[in-house]
C-alpha cells in the first residue's frame, strides 16, 4: 500500500454512554448487535444500538490516540462500526483516520500523526527494516491475504504473466500487492523491466483501467471487483503464498505508544478478538456491519471476505505466527525486497523478534 495524493479522512467518535460489561457473554452479543436494514453509507460512525462492550469494561484507561483504518473487509471495520473501543474504554479519546495504503500508514508512524493502524506485512517489513527504521511493533493479524487481492487483466490482453510483457501493470507501491506481484515476476523468470511497472493507487485505478492506461492491476477489494467486471484474474496472493511469499493485513503501533499504554493494547485485542469471533460465528451480521463501513452490500462483502482468512487470538498465538515464526517471515519477505532493490538491507534477527508484541494476544488468547 503506498504513496497517496488524497488526504487522508478525519473523524473522532463520540464516546460512548452505555458501557457494558459482558465479559464471559461474546457469543451472546454477537448474535444480536447489529441491526438490520442499516443504511449503507462508508462515513457511518456507529450502528444505532451498538457501543455494546464486548470484553470488560476498562474505566481507568485514558489515553489519547490516533488510529489509522483502510476499507479492507476485516474485524477492524467491525470494531469502528460498533464503537467497541469507545464502549470499552468510555474514557478514552480515540479518534479514526481512513487510509487507502499500508504505506501512508507507515508515514503516518513516522511523523507522529498516528499511532496505531493496519499495515500490510510488505510495508510493515520495509518500515522495520534500512533506511526506513520505523520504531514500531506489529500487534495483530487482521487477516491473511488469499484471492482478495489479485492480478486482474484488460479483456484480451493475455491470461498469463507472460503475456504482459511491455504491457502497463498497475499496483500501489510498498504494498502487500507489489510484493506478490514482484514475487510472481520473480518466480516467472521476469523482472519489473519486462513490464511497464506503474505505482497507482485503489482509487486512482478504476479511473486508469476505464480510460486504457493500464492493461492489468494487482489489487484489493473495493477496486478489484470493479476492475474484473471487464477483465478476468490470471494470479493471486494466493497462489504467491503457495509459492512461499504470503501476505498479511497487520496491525501495527509505534513502540512509544505501546509500552506507554498497555493496558490499552490488551482491551484492543480483546475487541479485535471479538470482532473475529462475529466473522467466524455470525459471518451474516459481521458482513453486515462491515457494509455500512464500506458503502456495499453485506453479500457483497461476504463475497469478499471470502479472499482472506481471519485467526482469533488463540490461533495467533501459535507457533505459525505471535508464538514462532512471524518475525521470520518478515526477514524472508526482506529478503526478497533487497533483491529487488526496495529496501536498502535486511536488518538484524533481533530488530525483527523485536518488533513483534505478543504479550496481548498471548493473555487474550488464553
Amino acid at each position: 500500500m503506498t504513496d497517496r495524493q488524497e488526504s487522508p479522512m478525519t473523524q473522532t467518535r463520540p464516546r460512548a454512554v452505555r458501557a457494558v460489561v459482558l465479559a464471559g457473554a461474546v457469543g451472546i452479543l454477537l448474535a444480536g448487535c447489529v441491526e438490520g436494514g442499516r443504511t449503507v453509507h462508508p462515513d457511518s460512525v456507529m450502528a444505532e444500538g451498538a457501543g455494546e462492550c464486548p470484553v470488560e469494561v476498562h474505566e481507568e484507561v485514558d489515553t489519547t490516540l490516533t488510529i489509522a483504518y483502510q476499507p479492507i473487509p476485516n474485524g477492524d471495520l467491525i470494531v469502528r462500526d460498533l464503537g467497541w473501543l469507545e464502549a470499552c474504554m468510555p474514557n478514552a479519546t480515540i479518534t479514526w483516520e481512513k487510509f487507502n495504503s499500508g504505506g501512508e500508514v507507515i508515514q503516518a508512524f513516522g511523523s507522529g500523526s498516528v499511532d496505531l493502524g493496519l499495515v500490510g506485512s510488505s510495508p510493515a517489513t520495509k518500515a522495520v527494516s534500512p533506511p526506513v527504521s520505523v520504531d514500531m511493533q506489529v500487534v495483530w493479524i487482521h487477516d491473511v491475504i488469499g484471492d482478495a487481492e489479485s492480478l486482474v487483466v484488460q479483456e484480451g490482453e493475455g491470461e498469463t504473466l507472460a503475456a504482459l510483457a511491455g504491457k502497463r501493470v498497475a499496483v500501489p507501491f510498498a504494498s502487500t500487492a507489489h510484493y506478490s506481484l514482484l514475487s510472481a515476476l520473480e518466480r516467472e523468470g521476469m523482472n519489473t523491466s519486462d513490464i511497464e511497472l506503474t505505482n497507482l493507487s485503489p482509487d486512482a485505478m478504476l479511473a486508469a483501467w476505464e480510460r486504457g492506461e493500464i492493461d492489468a492491476a494487482w489489487v484489493w477489494a473495493p477496486t478489484l471487483p470493479l476492475l474484473e467486471e471487464n477483465g478476468q484474474i490470471i494470479l493471486s496472493a494466493a497462489d504467491t503464498a503457495e509459492a512461499g511469499a504470503p501476505t498479511f493485513d497487520l496491525a501495527g503501533a509505534t513502540t512509544e505508544f505501546v509500552e506507554a499504554n498497555p493496558e490499552f493494547m490488551q482491551v484492543w485485542t480483546a475487541a479485535q478478538d471479538a470482532a473475529v469471533r462475529m466473522i467466524k460465528d455470525d459471518p451474516d451480521a459481521a458482513a453486515e456491519s462491515i457494509s455500512v463501513q464500506l458503502g456495499i452490500t453485506p453479500e457483497e462483502v461476504a463475497a469478499q471476505m471470502e479472499g482472506y482468512t481471519y485467526l482469533d487470538a488463540s490461533e495467533q498465538a501459535g507457533e505459525d505466527y505471535f508464538g514462532g515464526t512471524l518475525a521470520q517471515d518478515l526477514i524472508n519477505t526482506a529478503d526478497f525486497l533487497v533483491d529487488q532493490q526496495e529496501i536498502d538491507e535486511v536488518n538484524t534477527k533481533e530488530a525483527y523478534e523485536a518488533a513483534i508484541y505478543s504479550d496481548a494476544i498471548v493473555e487474550v488468547g488464553q
